[in-house]
């Protein structure tokens, strides 16, 4: 067996890391909490047995990662202080600092740190409370997103789990039968993306569950707007190494790892999936409003002034259908969609472009028309989902993957900050992919990079977004790309 010397995704640098930190932070730091214990796989019931279970030092809680099978420093990951991979454990922490009692005053909602408005998301604890009775265990509130919040309720599979592997004469084949007997005991399957994404879009991007959904009202009152991009937020969490015994264990193979490409595109398919999902059910209103979480930003949050010569603020997006002064439905995640669902199936692209125009059209019409073609295009997205799931992808398709998202017609629609940004995290992630795969070496991703902590950088502030510097810095690193090929 091999030993794990390494954290995270090594191919990634830590300059571009720090510029993913900085964004991110700007937008979603009291978010960056992955999802809590997820409704699903039989769990009805499970318990939960905290942190602590895990923290053993012949377990998960070694100062160094110095393991034969896994790190075995994984809390300390977990705990780190200030970096993106230690947010879950500072995720309820965050609710008693000045900026989460400044959002809680403006709620009127009491201490952040008790609401069950926050504690949905922030906390393993607070996930369980608003389960009422689904879900059982005692959990530290002060634990924050634990690691049952993404592994799964721990009750029955730790036993086997810390056993380890016996004596069998095939110790690979009898790891791969313990962690199919894990998952069927409750362990999430998080190395298939599916599994991941349904996980993590909980809380990173909503439900319908308590405390897990960030309205337009919350962002008002101080709580940075939501955006999710899955395999990206996934390298961020990452507390382990994809080495011959994690093959073995999760792909059967000792050559088996996680495809990037096709983590990125379940997600951005599993994101708008969720979205219209929420859209179409009450979460879709507030009072007599529309839930403006659902809108484009930019749409709105422009500058109002008069003066004698007027100046046209927004740009023409030829992928929305609606007259001038009507805001738009927030399609950050379908104009990455459009991207990639070429790829997987021509004909759901096609079917996909017709549902998404249609989709904008109904909603200049009325509530009820935009209901109805959110429901036909969830469908297309469905199938694209499951189409992504049902493929591998290689270098080459990254290679794709880049040239649909820098093509005319997805970059004429970069004319929002929202878009945008996933347009960058989308070119990272399929840069590490290519990296990954052989197709590009380290030292030439790193040559790449400062490109793209440019693009970063011009979608680092939304209050100072500018479209056309944007697609310059990106149109820059996608040349570099290219000329990889």
């Amino acid at each position: 067996m091999t030993t794990n010397a390494g954290s995270g995704r090594g191919d990634r640098s830590w300059t571009a890391f720090a510029a993913l930190a900085s964004m991110l932070f700007a937008l979603a730091l009291a978010a960056i909490v992955a999802a809590p214990p997820a409704r699903s796989q039989g769990e009805s019931g499970a318990r939960y047995t905290g942190v602590a279970s895990c923290a053993g030092s012949t377990c998960h809680g070694r100062m160094e990662g110095d393991g034969t099978v896994v790190r075995q420093d994984e809390l300390m990951k977990w705990q780190e202080p200030s970096t993106p991979g230690g947010a879950h454990s500072r995720a309820w922490a965050v609710l008693s600092n000045s900026r989460s009692r400044f959002i809680a005053q403006n709620l009127g909602i009491g201490d952040a740190a008790t609401a069950p408005m926050c504690l949905g998301c922030h906390s393993t604890k607070g996930a369980i409370d608003a389960a009422g009775g689904a879900m059982r265990g005692t959990v530290p509130i002060e634990d924050g997103v634990g690691c049952e919040s993404c592994h799964g309720p721990a009750g029955g599979w730790i036993a086997s789990h810390y056993a380890g592997v016996g004596t069998n004469a095939d110790p690979d084949a009898e790891m791969r039968q313990k962690h199919l007997a894990n998952l069927s005991a409750g362990l999430k399957k998080l190395e298939d993306p599916v599994v991941r994404a349904g996980v993590c879009v909980d809380c990173h991007f909503g439900s319908a569950g308590e405390g897990q959904f960030v309205t337009h009202r919350i962002m008002a009152a101080g709580h940075p707007r939501i955006s999710f991009e899955l395999d990206l937020f996934s390298s961020l969490q990452a507390h382990h190494q994809e080495d011959a015994d994690y093959g073995w264990r999760k792909f059967g193979a000792p050559a088996g790892r996680t495809d990037h490409v096709q983590m990125w595109a379940v997600g951005q398919a599993t994101a708008i999936e969720r979205s219209l999902s929420l859209f179409q059910s009450r979460r879709g209103t507030e009072g007599m409003f529309p839930e403006f979480y659902f809108l484009d930003c930019h749409s709105c949050h422009r500058r109002i002034f008069d003066q004698a010569k007027p100046v046209k603020t927004s740009l023409s997006n030829p992928g929305r259908n609606l007259p001038e002064g009507m805001p738009p439905y927030n399609d950050e995640n379908l104009i990455m969609l459009a991207a990639a669902a070429r790829l997987a199936s021509p004909a759901l692209a096609d079917q996909l472009a017709a549902r998404t125009a249609a989709f904008h059209k109904a909603m200049a019409t009325d509530r009820a028309s935009a209901v109805k073609a959110a429901a036909e295009l969830s469908q297309t997205v469905a199938a694209l989902k499951s189409a992504f799931a049902s493929r591998g992808f290689s270098g080459t398709d990254a290679f794709a993957m880049v040239d649909a998202i820098s093509a005319k017609a997805i970059n004429d629609r970069f004319t929002d900050y929202s878009g945008s940004q996933q347009a960058v995290m989308g070119v990272d992630t399929l840069l590490n992919a290519m990296v990954s795969s052989g197709r590009v070496t380290v030292g030439a991703a790193a040559g790449i990079r400062g490109d793209i902590d440019r693009a970063y950088t011009a979608v680092k502030d939304p209050n100072a977004y500018k479209p056309a510097d944007f697609q310059t810095a990106l149109g820059s690193a996608v040349r570099s790309i290219r000329a990889l090929r």
